[in-house]
Formats: C-alpha cells, structure tokens, sequence
C-alpha cells in the first residue's frame, strides 16, 4: 500500500481493528440483539417524534387553578432568566390557562386532555413523565439535540448508535427505519426535516437510518429499470463486488466493504421491503385499531401499522416523525386535529404490540423537541391564541420495554414552566433508552478525531431509575 492511499482510518483497519474499520471495542463486538454491557429488557425502540413541540399545559400538565389569571402577566419570579425566541422577546407574557378539559384515566387516576381518549383508554400501559427540559429554545437545534444528542449537526443519531452497538437482528431490512408522516390538510407552519436528523455522523455510513416515502418506491430506486430483470442485476451486483473487492484489497478502506454490503442489502430489500408494507393481509380488526386513516400511505396511522410491522421483522430502531405541532396561532384549532391523527393509532400500536407479545420487550417514546408556554400569542379572541417554543418544561409519554405502566413522574410548577421535582433532561432519556437495550451511555463510544464520541457527550446524564418496572 502507498503512503499516498494509507489514511488514519485505513491504517488503523489494516492493523486488526476491525475488517470494517468501525473499531468497535471487544465488549461491543457481540451482534443479534443480546445485551452487551448488562441484561437487556428491551430489544428495540419505538420513537414517536412530535416535530414542532407539543403543548403539555393542553395535553398532559393539567394546572386548573390558571383560568383565574387568564391574561394577567406572568410573575418575573416564574420566568427567571430565561431565553426568548424573537416572537417573544418584547411582547406581553400573559397567562393563556387550557381551553380542554382534563379527564382521569387508568387505575391511578392519571390526567390528561379529553383530546387524548384513545391514549387514556391505555394509560395503564403508558408512564407519563412531566419533567422534561433541555437547553434548544428553537424547533432545528431542538430536533438535533433530541435525535443524535447535540445541538450541533452532523453528530451520530440514536438509531445509528443502537445499530452500532447492537448489530442487526434481520439481514434483509435496515436496523434503522425513519417514518415521516404526511399531515393534515389544516395543518400550518410545519417544519422541514433534515436526512441528518437519522444520519450516522462519525459512525460507518450503514448505520444510518432509511427513510420510507409515502409515494413510489417505499425506498428510493428499491425498483430495477426498465429493462434490467431480477437475475440482470443480481450479474451487475456480482460483478460491481469482484472490482470493489479489489480496490479495498488495494485501499484498505472500511467504507468500501460498507459500500458492498450495503448494495446487498438493497438487493435483498427488493424483496422484504414490498412485503413488509403490503398490509392487505392485516384482518380488519387490527386496521381498526390505527383507524380510518390508516388506509392512507403517508399518514401518521398508516406508519404506526408498519412500525409493529417492522416490530415483528426485528428492525431495531423505527422512527415516526409526524410535523405540525408548532402552534403559535389558532392553537385550540390545529392541536385538535393534530391529535385526531396521534390518538387514535399511538393507541393502536401499543394494543397491537401488546395482543402480540411484543411490547414486553418493544420500548415505545412519544415526545417532541421542547413545549409551549403559559403565556399566549396572537390574538386572545375565540380560538386564535397559540404558544412560543418552551425548553425549561415538557412532557413524554413512555410504554413497553421494561418501564412502568400507569405511572406519572415529576412535577412542574403552578404555571407549568418550571420543573419543581425530578428533572429528566434530554439526555437522561437517552441514557434510560440505552439502559434498556442492554446499554450503558458511560461505556457506548466512538473514537474519533482524538475523541470517544457518545450519544450523551461529556454532559451529566444519568438513567432515570424511577421510571423502571
């Protein structure tokens, strides 16, 4: 090999580090699911992201006592020192209290928002944590922070990192799926989402997510051209892996035998991926659990049905995007049918897991990237309040994969702004979901550029062990 085709990265493969060049320590060596660091309850995640920061004083965060300071302003002592967004900074803070009425759902008594009935009907499976909070007071440092631990893109995402970690548990699909939702048509002000959000960062590139799309393909070119058979291509595959086999024996570099591999799998993805969304074999029963919408491709109902599809398949990590919780207007209007697309098929998907054995070990995360605060925007006439972004409280809703059900944990202030008791930051929640696959966050890392990369950085974390059945 020449000095000119021996990088850092080539030569630390070529000196037994790993045929693959992820230079994976010893101890994470171990692939098919199994624990690594201690015994798992959990062998994969469901991640339900609400894109654009769900309001947990009309949803989950119930404060009775607000309507008797409905626009009066919010007390300093409450606010603190905190950040603004620029549609904040010089306005008014005026109490805006909830609109919905408050229902008590499961054995515990549990409240939550009469928009949610589906939801309550399962609260028993469902732990509600009241006390979350980060630092990203915007939806893009929001969404990065939540999905690869960092406000700074370009850093492995969650999915990449469990598949890195874990290994693969089916040849023939992805370890890690991302499922964007298509929205409501009443729907305003919805962000887009970045292919980096389920990158794999510093980490082998056949650890990043795969997007499904609603349209065409399910995965882009997962169809041959016109012209090219099945038996065409597998001659192309073939012959494109004997000249790339050569040129790795000849560059020793890592990401040409991932290149292969990948190709692959594609190949083999001609076959499961069809199968696996073809749903016409679901009896009608199970297609009544997501509801209507679930005979919509695109929709939030329809990619629920798939993630306990692709549950069952053993795809480690199945990520549902669903945009358009950014209300800082009309509120009370686009919230409702925000949750006429969640309630019905999130419950739906963990009674399904659950009538197959497979919540037991399946941990399903419902959260977005911050919350909405007390104080209204806009006009306070009829319905046409909304919220600003609100790092310093919100709300996740947990179930499945080792942790309690019918539980509440944490508490915010009168105001809902404020974590009083049992802070969970981002990073805590991410530190839990390792735990739960077998994983421990301190002892998870990457070298890279002189660095052992983490999920959870070189910030405290720790796992929230009063959320833990």
């Amino acid at each position: 090999m020449s000095d000119f085709n021996l990088s850092r990265r080539s030569f630390l493969s070529s000196m037994s580090l790993g045929a693959l060049g992820t230079m994976v320590p010893q101890q994470l060596s171990v692939a098919g699911g199994k624990g690594l660091h201690h015994k798992p309850k959990a062998k994969r995640v469901i991640m339900l992201f609400m894109a654009g920061g769900q309001s947990q004083l009309d949803l989950f965060d119930h404060k009775p006592d607000l309507h008797k300071l409905y626009r009066q302003e919010l007390p300093p002592s409450v606010i603190g020192n905190q950040r603004f967004t620029a549609m904040t900074k010089n306005a008014q803070k005026l109490v805006a209290p909830s609109k919905f009425k408050f229902k008590r759902y499961g054995s515990n008594g549990i409240e939550m928002s009469e928009l949610l009935p589906n939801l309550g009907s399962v609260m028993d499976d469902l732990c509600l944590v009241k006390s979350m909070y980060t630092e990203s007071i915007n939806h893009d440092p929001g969404k990065t922070l939540f999905c690869t631990g960092t406000e700074l893109p370009g850093n492995p995402s969650m999915g990449s990192w469990l598949s890195y970690g874990l290994g693969t548990m089916n040849k023939d699909l992805p370890d890690f799926v991302v499922l964007p939702s298509a929205y409501w048509s009443g729907k305003t002000n919805v962000q887009a989402l970045y292919s980096r959000l389920w990158g794999s960062g510093c980490l082998p590139s056949k650890h990043q997510g795969t997007s499904f799309q609603s349209k065409g393909d399910p995965v882009l070119f997962l169809s041959n051209p016109k012209g090219v058979s099945a038996s065409v291509r597998r001659r192309m595959l073939d012959t494109l892996g004997s000249l790339n086999k050569k040129h790795l024996n000849e560059l020793h570099d890592p990401e040409i035998q991932t290149t292969m591999a990948q190709q692959e799998m594609a190949y083999r993805m001609q076959s499961s991926v069809p199968e696996l969304t073809d749903i016409s074999n679901e009896s009608k029963a199970t297609l009544d659990l997501y509801g209507p919408e679930v005979m919509n491709k695109g929709s939030y109902a329809r990619n629920c049905l798939l993630a306990r599809r692709m549950a069952e398949r053993d795809v480690r990590f199945i990520q549902l995007f669903h945009r358009g919780w950014d209300h800082h207007s009309n509120l009370p209007t686009h919230l409702t049918g925000q949750c006429r697309d969640v309630d019905h098929p999130t419950a739906g998907l963990i009674k399904d897991l659950k009538q197959r054995g497979l919540l037991e070990d399946t941990l399903i995360v419902m959260v977005g990237e911050f919350g909405r605060t007390a104080y209204g925007q806009g006009n306070f006439k009829a319905d046409n309040y909304g919220r600003d972004h609100h790092p310093r409280c919100f709300s996740a809703l947990l179930a499945g994969g080792g942790i309690q059900g019918g539980i509440s944990y944490g508490q915010t202030d009168d105001f809902s702004y404020n974590v009083v008791d049992k802070p969970v930051h981002v990073r805590d929640l991410h530190a839990t979901m390792l735990w739960q696959l077998g994983l421990d966050h301190q002892q998870l890392s990457f070298p890279f550029q002189g660095l052992d990369v983490k999920l959870t950085g070189v910030n405290p974390a720790s796992v929230v062990q009063g959320i833990l059945s």
